[in-house]
This record gives C-alpha cells, structure tokens and sequence, in this order.
C-alpha cells in the first residue's frame, strides 16, 4: 500500500502546528516549541524545515521573538505543496516519475489505472489546505472526552 514518509507527515504536522499559530498574535515558532508540542525530534525538524523554506512555504525571522512562520495565509497552502516540499513527487510507481522510460509503459493497463489513481490524490491534496486542516484539528479537539466526567 501506498505510504507517506515519515517526511512527509512530520513536515504535514510542522506546517498545521504553524498554521494554527498563524492569525494568534504569536506567527512565528521556534523549532524547540514544535517539537515540544508535536512530539519530533527538533534535529529532524531542522532537517524537514529546509525543503520547506526552499519551496518558500515558510520564512525564518531572526533576533528575539523569531522562528518561523508561513509565507502566507494557510488558506492559500495546500497540502500538495507541502508534500511536494518534503516529500518530492508523490508518484505511487517509479514509472509514473517525469522522464521514467519504461519499455512497457505504452500497452500496459497497470500503468493507467496507477497514473489516475496518482491523479485522483493529488487532485485531493490539492483540495485540502492548511486552514481546512485547522478546521479539522479544532473538530477533533473539541471533541475529545472531559476527564473525570
């Protein structure tokens, strides 16, 4: 089955961490407070934050205060952007990869059922931004059990 990289959902988790910092006051975070709160390693935060910034989904601020913060509103990132980001392509076989020079990619079905199948996902990843992952995460805060009740 397919799967997201480790990669891929810690830099998901970093990117809503940050959203949801977004419109509070406070827009820029420290790695340390990340990891801190997401339960990550701060070094393979470190690693994660740079393809991030690469694809200018996030901004480093210098000095006291700083951190980091998203480039812009998370209505406007996508989930596909992210993955992109840290994950590269998001390709279910190595033959759907730009360039790939399968010998057999012309007479075979296979080829075209994983060619939509990618087509389909990305097309919901593309669907899905960081303010709608916002959305859920408060839903699913909200209705979390009350102890001792």
């Amino acid at each position: 089955m397919f799967r997201i990289s480790t990669k891929g959902r810690y830099g998901t988790r970093l990117m809503l961490n940050l959203a949801q910092h977004y419109d509070d006051g406070q827009k820029t975070r420290s790695l340390k407070d990340v990891a801190s709160e997401e339960d990550i390693s701060i070094r393979y935060l470190e690693q994660i934050i740079i393809p991030l910034r690469v694809h200018r989904l996030v901004k480093s601020i210098r000095g006291a205060g700083g951190g980091y913060t998203l480039t812009r509103s998370p209505a406007t990132i996508s989930l596909s952007q992210v993955l992109l980001a840290v994950e590269g392509n998001c390709c279910l076989t190595d033959c759907l990869e730009e360039g790939s020079q399968c010998p057999k990619m012309t007479g075979c079905a296979a080829y075209e059922i994983w060619k939509e199948a990618s087509r389909i996902m990305k097309e919901y990843f593309d669907s899905v931004s960081l303010e709608d992952m916002v959305k859920i995460a408060e839903k699913k805060s909200r209705r979390k059990p009350r102890s001792g009740k």
